[in-house]
């Protein structure tokens, strides 16, 4: 059968599932699961006869969406929650694993710039940073301590101050993307410039060592978090750039509802990286080298594992038998 002729004989079903799926048509459970049943068929039957064709991504976000709403009829309110951040989010991170792919890309070649403009031009890091930061730094590795300025405040002061800072910078990388991404772009660009040259400038001070053990026990998931965030603005920006086969607004409302989904999910990450910047890093120098690079790799590795690994584990479990 002709991909023409496919949709043309299965469009007014689709339409009843999108009906469903956006509350417009009130399904019980049992009708909602004979749906899925009928949409995974379709969907086998696509990626079989037009495996590169929209119409499998189309089917393919239909099934889940309808597999959730499944699956959250079969849970109480006592553990929406735990539903949240188990599956919901996990399914929709699989979903826009590409923009998540797009993410770390842009992350990875803009913290190289910035790597290389701070060795080409030695006055980029006095740019980026400004001059009282560098030079209270410079004094501060003078001293034997490069990151003595996670030492400033108290513990709990820091925390807070460090935390809330880093909600709003997460909260802007996911906003900024409503227009059409660059805003999101632009705030992406500006933290991973700043990250390449800081951290080439402790490279080029002799102490690139003793800047990771400090700066990571908390980076790790502090910056992880920010590619998350921004993962979340792209989709944004994309709902409203690309509305594939929805109407515009229509692509709005899912793109926006999915993505602020993963941009919450996030939250719970910042506010733990805030707290070992304000109690542990502070701490580094004096720790064991073991120790430090112990937490670094356990932080990321917890980071890591749920947002590139569990996504899949997820979405296997959720395939039909």
């Amino acid at each position: 059968m002709r991909e023409i002729a496919f949709i043309k004989q299965n469009k007014e079903k689709w339409l009843e599932f999108e009906q469903a799926i956006f509350g417009k048509a009130k399904k019980n459970p049992d009708e909602m699961a004979h749906l899925y049943i009928q949409l995974v068929n379709d969907l086998s039957y696509a990626q079989t006869y037009y495996p590169k064709s929209k119409t499998v991504i189309y089917l393919n976000y239909l099934a889940s969406q309808i597999y959730q709403k499944i699956y959250k009829t079969k849970r109480t309110e006592k553990n929406r929650i735990l539903y949240f951040f188990t599956t919901e989010v996990p399914l929709l991170v699989y979903d826009y694993k590409r923009y998540l792919i797009y993410a770390f890309v842009l992350f990875f070649a803009t913290v190289a710039m910035g790597v290389v403009s701070a060795r080409y031009d030695e006055n980029f890091v006095r740019l980026i940073l400004g001059d009282s930061y560098v030079n209270m730094t410079l004094e501060n590795i003078k001293k034997g301590n490069p990151v003595a300025v996670y030492k400033s405040g108290s513990n709990w002061g820091s925390f807070i101050g460090i935390t809330l800072n880093n909600l709003y910078v997460g909260a802007r990388c996911y906003l900024y993307g409503i227009f059409g991404g660059i805003g999101t772009f632009y705030i992406f660009l500006q933290n991973s410039l700043m990250l390449g040259s800081f951290q080439y400038f402790f490279y080029q001070q002799g102490v690139f060592w003793k800047s990771v053990r400090g700066i990571w026990i908390h980076g790790s998931m502090e910056i992880f978090a920010i590619v998350i965030e921004s993962t979340a603005g792209f989709i944004l920006g994309a709902s409203i750039l690309f509305p594939k086969t929805y109407s515009r607004i229509n692509s709005f409302k899912i793109g926006f509802k999915n993505s602020f989904k993963i941009f919450l999910s996030t939250i719970p990450f910042t506010i733990a990286a805030g707290f070992l910047e304000g109690f542990i890093t502070r701490y580094s120098i004096e720790m064991e080298n073991w120790f430090s690079s112990f937490i670094i790799l356990l932080t990321l590795a917890l980071i890591s594992f749920y947002y590139l690994i569990y996504p899949f584990i997820v979405h296997k479990k959720t395939l039909p038998a």
